[in-house]
């Protein structure tokens, strides 16, 4: 009864500072219809221009002019990047160190998702759909004051991507009717795409870093394992040519990596100025969401995530701190069991997986039985205080794209128990779960170590499932060991784990549900394995994700896009856990502050400003 009235009084107090009322409902017409506003107000700002001086097109900022000087202090939960090779990244993690050095020719706006220029200029495109014109800005340099140019363009997706180097995710999700758009160098600051057919997501795919191709060919043309080693974690810092805002300027293991200014970066503020303001980023690398909270109190950090347990007292120190909480809405990850279905031997006809361990994974009942044992209220209350709701589909809840006639279900021992029969399974005299050869039912369940709310999960997972008579063996392992386990060795049974997604595009998930594709966690294929065993809901999938990236009317590809989210609905290859809220908390002294409920805080690092007269010791 106390733990049930503390939940509460943290339930009444969240309510009564955030005002929340959550809907099931989502509106889905436009991005504009579905992004709540922030608390406190969204500031605002002007919108971002291209000026030329002396002719260089510089992009101009259209935040608050700001100061100069100062550090950013971030986190990041787990063991570290594995590359600052942004080819190569095949987690958050090094993906998002290796992307803050790197720029693409196109980005999404962060607060409207509109896609909008970056290193390039303006865009084009023919009234067939079919050709693409790029304009890259003029005059602007990489890091070591080499000119971006067509060929630095061209290099990156012919020679990295279309060739296959690193990550073949891009490549994969930009094949059209298995053809991959062509490319053109027009002039020195001009490129063309032609596609096979019209290509919805293709502008998106467009923001894919540009490589500097004087730094990146000589390696490229050694090979995959040279390309794959490029960049790897032991990188002199110096030897980095980029053109984002910040560059690498130290990286320790398992501590921290700090990131300085680019000084030849192409962004500038109202007084014609080059930004970054800030002199350094820094990520500390933090063990576990405890030690972060620990860090952010102390004020070794400037920013921090909040989960749902720690938002009502952070919340209620908020008028006395000198920090500021904000409510971004639901979160566009999605988070989520994957359950291994992968049957096959391997090449030397041994098993990375126990075959009958698949044929219980492999039995619709038994995945839907697991999917009914679930208490997801439960898991809302007791691990996101309240701040969050229950999710059943493949898209995040504030997805343009959600299919809102799938409305889950509340937990049904006695449904899960009739799946289970109905499945072949029975139990013995003592309540234990047995498989049809009188097998009892045991499997391992993982998540990664460190981040204290899929532990959680993870324990609220195997004590639901137990009540069904199945024994749970619940393995909390290092984050990139369970990344490889889940896309490498596909020795694992069922694992809860997070993926981010776009509230605006669907396509951007077809690495996870093409059958061939690097993240199809369920039924991993190895690099080049035929798709000839695929299972009928794959081949659907295969189909639906193929067909809408072809539809330019939003309908039309919301029709498929239902279709595959009701497809992962009632197979359960992955089941869809609950959707939190977006709570961060950031220093007052913090300025260019832009919250967002697609971006998040914090994302435009290159404008943030410290303003030192706000500053508390």
């Amino acid at each position: 009864m106390k733990r049930l009235l503390s939940i509460l009084s943290a339930f009444v107090i969240i309510l009564i500072f955030f005002g929340l009322i959550f809907h099931r409902d989502i509106p889905v017409q436009t991005p504009k219809h579905i992004y709540k506003q922030s608390s406190p107000a969204l500031p605002q700002r002007e919108p971002d221009t291209t000026v030329t001086i002396n002719g260089v097109d510089y992009y101009k900022s259209g935040a608050n002019d700001g100061k100069f000087g100062g550090v950013f202090f971030m986190s990041t939960i787990g063991e570290g990047p594995k590359t600052f090779n942004p080819f190569n990244a095949m987690d958050a993690t090094s993906s998002t160190m290796g992307g803050i050095m790197y720029d693409g020719l196109l980005t999404s706006n962060p607060i409207t998702g509109d896609v909008i220029p970056l290193l390039a200029k303006e865009y084009s495109i023919s009234p067939d759909g079919l050709e693409y014109i790029i304009k890259l800005r003029h005059g602007i340099t990489w890091s070591d004051g080499r000119p971006i140019t067509a060929e630095d363009v061209i290099y990156t997706y012919k020679e990295i991507i279309f060739a296959g180097l690193g990550n073949t995710s891009t490549r994969d999700m930009m094949v059209i009717n298995g053809k991959l758009p062509e490319i053109y160098k027009v002039d020195d600051y001009t490129i063309r795409f032609i596609l096979s057919k019209p290509f919805a997501p293709f502008l998106r795919q467009l923001s894919t870093p540009i490589a500097p191709k004087h730094i990146f060919k000589p390696v490229s043309d050694k090979g995959s394992d040279a390309f794959n080693t490029f960049l790897s974690t032991d990188i002199n810092p110096k030897e980095l040519v980029t053109s984002g805002a910040f560059r690498l300027k130290e990286y320790v293991p398992a501590q921290r990596v700090i990131y300085e200014r680019n000084p030849n970066y192409y962004k500038i503020n109202g007084r014609n100025e080059k930004l970054p303001y800030l002199d350094k980023l820094v990520y500390f690398i933090v063990a576990d969401l405890n030690n972060e909270i620990l860090k952010f109190e102390a004020k070794e950090l400037n920013m921090i995530n909040l989960r749902g347990s720690n938002v009502a007292r952070y919340k209620a120190k908020e008028a006395d701190s000198d920090y500021t909480v904000y409510n971004l809405g639901p979160d566009t990850g999605t988070m989520f069991i994957t359950i291994n279905l992968n049957n096959r031997k391997n090449k030397d006809g041994k098993w990375n997986v126990n075959p009958t361990k698949q044929k219980w994974f492999n039995n619709k009942y038994f995945r839907a039985a697991i999917d009914y044992a679930l208490d997801r209220e439960s898991m809302v209350m007791n691990i996101a205080n309240g701040l969050g709701v229950p999710l059943f589909t493949a898209e995040s809840l504030n997805s343009i794209y959600l299919n809102k006639s799938l409305k889950g279900h509340e937990r049904d021992l006695n449904k899960a128990r009739e799946l289970l029969k109905e499945g072949g399974f029975y139990y013995d005299d003592k309540s234990r779960l047995r498989d049809t050869h009188g097998n009892l039912v045991e499997f391992d369940l993982f998540t990664n170590a460190g981040n204290t709310e899929r532990e959680a999960l993870g324990v609220m997972v195997k004590q639901d499932i137990e009540d069904l008579g199945i024994k749970v063996n619940f393995k909390p392992i290092e984050f990139n060991s369970l990344v490889n386990k889940l896309v490498n060795t596909y020795d694992y049974d069922m694992a809860i784990m997070g993926l981010t997604g776009s509230p605006l595009e669907p396509h951007s998930g077809k690495n996870v549900w093409n059958s061939s594709g690097p993240l199809h966690m369920f039924n991993q294929r190895p690099a080049g394995y035929s798709v000839d065993d695929r299972l009928p809901m794959e081949k659907e999938l295969d189909y639906i994700f193929d067909e809408a990236a072809l539809k330019t009317n939003f309908k039309d590809r919301k029709k498929l896009y239902d279709k595959y989210q009701e497809i992962i609905y009632e197979e359960k290859p992955m089941i869809y856990l609950y959707s939190p809220v977006r709570i961060i908390a950031a220093r007052n002294y913090l300025k260019n502050l832009y919250p967002s409920a697609l971006s998040g805080l914090g994302y435009n690092p290159e404008e943030i400003y410290i303003d030192k007269s706000k500053c508390v010791n």
